[in-house]
């Protein structure tokens, strides 16, 4: 083999492949997941007072119909990689569209409060499921040279998601007059916003008929003809097939399958470095920033906003979640992972303390008085963009790259495991923490940030630039 040949087999070749706007489409098609992803997580926000108000419940019972939904998650999460690896990845796909659908018609029709909370649980594991199989396959099917690129479709399109299931909220609510229990098409508002969602799931299934299955799984299942046509359409006509399906079956057969076992060390339980993951993942959830995408309407009308202006702010700090996004991505490889992740622990500890300063103020008439709300209401865009331009980006980075070779699937599974039960201690304690004192709330979680200062400073590596066997 040449030394070109041998180049493009490994994935050295920088030649772009002969239909870059046809990889982009399949990329942009899987991350349909992401984006669904994104807008089934925090569309609930529309429907958090209405579903109180309808149900007639409590702050306590009112958070777990609202943080079902992560059971699913994490169920869905801890599934998906085993069904993709026997069915196949647009299989997966294809299921998780399904249950995107059928949660969104039931979400939109409970005909109690008890099954709505089980449509959130199918939601929650089209969500899970999405979460896993949308930065594999995309991970898979791009070419080498484009790959970090295209995998960052993933990330923009869970925030593009959750930007968009605001914007329609709000658009919805004032369809209905700005009223939640107001009536559209025969149907409150509540239950037209949890009902729009079956548009994009019905899309994703549909584009999932439109993109090739990925060349590993293919491999896999012996199909080694059909692996080489896609090949040959994501990375060009130019490469070496028989190499580059020769290396993905060497890859496949010398993989370790790593273990739980394998995490375990001597003295604490896990080895050092899988706590460290852990920790990385758990403080990402405990700043409270599902507090902005699950409650922020119902956050903003507890002191004093009307409905319609809190929706339009929770679609306005969705936005702020995108502008912080794209400036981790553009800052990631070039400042590293840790500069920015204790950028980020500092703004979001500052945005968090003066958050709950303003809250800590007497309500007048029911409302913040001025100074004070208008503070809160920057202070919580700040402390949006400053998690999203560091850690709502970096702990992903971390987690993909921080662990040794053999070890690395197991314990990326146990992190991310931890972040949902982190999201669902925060997502179910919010409504009745507030209830008790909203600024004690949010002075909780400004410690947590800061926190995560000495916890970086002294644990976390930094990953950048280190090949992947490097780490250790």
């Amino acid at each position: 083999m040449t030394s070109t040949a041998q180049a493009q087999a490994s994935g050295g070749g920088q030649t772009a492949p002969d239909h870059l706007g046809h990889v982009i489409f399949i990329t942009a098609a899987a991350a349909m997941g992401g984006f669904l992803f994104g807008y089934d997580s925090s569309v609930i926000n529309g429907a958090v007072e209405a579903i109180r108000d309808r149900y007639s419940i409590g702050s306590g019972t009112l958070a777990q119909v609202i943080a079902i939904a992560l059971i699913g998650c994490a169920i869905g999460a801890a599934t998906a990689g085993r069904i993709a690896d026997r069915i196949g990845r647009i299989r997966c796909m294809q299921i998780a569209a399904t249950l995107f659908t059928i949660s969104a018609i039931g979400s939109a029709l409970p005909f109690a409060l008890w099954d709505l909370a089980f449509w959130r649980i199918i939601g929650g594991f089209a969500i899970g499921m999405a979460s896993v199989i949308g930065p594999a396959y995309i991970a898979e099917v791009a070419p080498p040279a484009y790959r970090g690129r295209l995998g960052s479709f993933q990330q923009a399109a869970i925030v593009i998601g959750i930007a968009i299931s605001q914007l329609v909220n709000w658009g919805i609510l004032n369809a209905a007059g700005g009223e939640q229990r107001g009536k559209i098409i025969g149907l409150e508002a509540w239950q037209v916003m949890l009902g729009v969602m079956v548009i994009p799931a019905i899309l994703y299934g549909l584009l999932s008929f439109a993109i090739p299955e990925s060349p590993r799984f293919l491999i896999s299942v012996g199909r080694d003809a059909d692996a080489k046509k896609v090949l040959a359409d994501v990375e060009g006509k130019h490469v070496d097939l028989d190499a580059r399906v020769a290396e993905i079956e060497h890859a496949m057969k010398s993989e370790h399958k790593s273990s739980f076992k394998d995490l375990l060390g001597s003295k604490w339980g896990f080895l050092p470095i899988v706590w460290v993951g852990i920790g990385l993942s758990v403080f990402q959830q405990l700043v409270g920033i599902n507090v902005a995408f699950y409650y922020s309407s119902t956050l903003w009308q507890s002191v004093g906003i009307d409905p319609s202006s809190s929706f339009f702010y929770s679609f306005t700090t969705s936005i702020i979640n995108i502008i912080g996004t794209v400036i981790a991505m553009v800052l990631v490889d070039r400042v590293g992972r840790k500069p920015l992740a204790l950028v980020g622990s500092i703004g979001m500890a500052v945005a968090l303390a003066v958050e709950a300063w303003a809250f800590s103020a007497h309500l007048v008439d029911g409302k913040l008085p001025n100074t004070q709300g208008v503070v809160a209401l920057i202070a919580a865009h700040v402390f949006v963009l400053f998690f999203a331009l560091s850690w709502g980006v970096v702990v992903w980075v971390f987690l993909g790259e921080m662990f040794p070779n053999r070890i690395r699937a197991a314990a990326l599974g146990v992190a991310a495991a931890a972040q949902w039960i982190a999201n669902w201690a925060i997502t179910a304690s919010f409504p009745s923490l507030s209830d008790w004192n909203l600024s004690g709330t949010y002075i909780i979680y400004s410690v947590f940030a800061v926190l995560s200062i000495p916890f970086v400073l002294k644990y976390v590596k930094e990953t950048k630039g280190k090949a992947l066997e490097e780490m250790g």
